[in-house]
């Protein structure tokens, strides 16, 4: 007895616990075989702590091209430094900008004793969906008055695109998506990863940092007929370069003649002009038509709504029973992915677009950030024609939304950062949103330095 306690004492802490959980999960009537034998694979996997890591031939990835702009940014000690990289609206003060409206709709939700934290339905809030699509769709689009439409919430606008692709990989006679050359990179991954083909149609030129609308209809005339389409709703991300109305009317003709299946992205409603209407103006006149299309939503920008991740996709079909039944299948797309959407978010939303008075309010501050972006546009463009900077700058006026393309090249940029600490994509696109009055003059010294300097 003695004996026993003072081994037992003389042993360590673990060994003692490993010693008792032997004996715990050993019976009786095979403590003399079972325990043993557990005793020695106790004893055996304590060696494992010295072998190498079955993940041990994993390469370090890159760092995302937008993201790792901000990694970058953020080692930069540098107090003048500027990031321009990330989508995401700042205020005057360079601050993250959290919506009075947003704050109103959240103390409601918290004020109200009688919510709960259950699941959602697997297609998401209800009142959400049926809200949503009426933004987008307007509240007197026949699609919807005819239940033509079928709106699941999703995670953000990324999150609408990838349950829309994977729904078109399993159900779509096509496979193969045209998206415009460039577009944001996200999209090749996203629809790639989803089982989709991915081609391109021609859209930017360099040469006019404007639309290149013959080559797009070209492009978009040879595609495969029945193919889909990948179409900026407005705000075209990263160039800024939207078509007109008039060129969306002849690419909309096009698109129905060849029986290509449009695909919309829209991530910027009424953060482009200011005008929710005016934004949407290109899928309603898709949808006015008859003909079917699928659209992408997300209120990440249009209500800084960007770590809720709040989105929806919209898929308009020919009849009522047609979106009952794709709905059913979207609902067996989203249900492995990730079970059900969060509700938080989609309850901001909701809050705000159903109640008129804080719908109101939303849209004024909604224009306040677009009318600020517009602001920076110009004072930038004026910076650069008092400092002489050689070029035609025009372009950065007359692209909309939060990105302009600069026109800039990859070691322009290179320099900018190195000796302003200026961050950007090395395609030179910059987010208009991440300036400031007091920033402008900064850039405008950099650009004009890099254009005069670097070839």
């Amino acid at each position: 007895m003695n004996t026993r306690a003072s081994a037992s004492s003389s042993s360590s802490p673990s060994d003692r616990r490993l010693s008792a959980l032997a004996r715990h999960l050993s019976s009786p009537s095979d403590a003399g075989s079972r325990g043993g034998g557990l005793s020695r694979s106790l004893a055996s996997s304590s060696s494992l702590a010295g072998r190498e890591s079955v993940f041990s031939h994993v390469t370090r990835a890159p760092e995302d091209p937008i993201l790792g702009v901000t990694v970058a940014f953020n080692k930069d000690p540098s107090p003048v430094k500027l990031n321009l990289g990330v989508g995401a609206y700042r205020t005057e003060e360079g601050k993250p900008l959290v919506l009075n409206v947003v704050r109103q709709a959240e103390q409601q939700l918290i004020n109200d004793r009688a919510r709960v934290k259950e699941y959602l339905p697997i297609v998401g809030l209800a009142e959400f969906n049926k809200l949503s699509a009426k933004l987008i769709f307007g509240a007197d689009s026949p699609a919807i008055l005819e239940n033509r439409v079928t709106t699941v919430q999703c995670l953000s606008g990324t999150g609408s695109l990838r349950v829309g692709g994977e729904f078109l990989a399993r159900h779509y006679h096509q496979h193969t998506i045209y998206i415009p050359k460039p577009t944001w990179g996200n999209h090749l991954k996203v629809f790639t990863l989803a089982g989709l083909s991915v081609k391109y149609y021609r859209y930017y030129d360099p040469a006019t940092r404007g639309l290149d609308f013959q080559g797009l209809l070209e492009d978009l005339g040879s595609a495969q007929l029945g193919a889909v389409v990948l179409l900026h709703a407005c705000a075209h991300n990263p160039t800024g370069v939207d078509p007109t109305l008039q060129q969306w009317e002849q690419i909309r003709q096009l698109i129905r003649s060849r029986r290509l299946l449009p695909f919309f992205d829209s991530a910027y409603q009424g953060f482009a002009s200011g005008s929710l209407d005016a934004d949407a103006q290109s899928i309603r006149s898709f949808v006015a038509d008859g003909g079917e299309c699928l659209v992408a939503q997300s209120y990440a920008k249009n209500m800084g709504l960007y770590g809720e991740r709040v989105g929806a996709l919209s898929i308009v079909c020919r009849t009522a029973d047609v979106a009952s039944r794709v709905e059913s299948q979207l609902k067996l797309v989203i249900r492995p992915m990730y079970s059900n959407p969060p509700i938080h978010g989609a309850s901001i939303v909701a809050a705000i677009l159903r109640d008129r008075e804080m719908y109101n309010e939303w849209t004024i501050e909604l224009k306040a950030m677009a009318d600020r972006i517009i602001s920076m546009r110009h004072q930038l463009f004026d910076a650069l024609r008092a400092r002489g900077t050689p070029g035609d700058w025009s372009h950065i006026i007359k692209q909309i939304g939060m990105f302009t393309f600069t026109g800039l090249n990859s070691q322009q940029v290179a320099f900018m950062t190195k000796e302003y600490h200026i961050y950007m994509t090395s395609d030179g696109r910059i987010s208009m949103a991440g300036l400031s009055s007091k920033t402008v003059p900064h850039l405008a010294d950099a650009i004009h330095a890099a254009v005069t300097r670097v070839v």
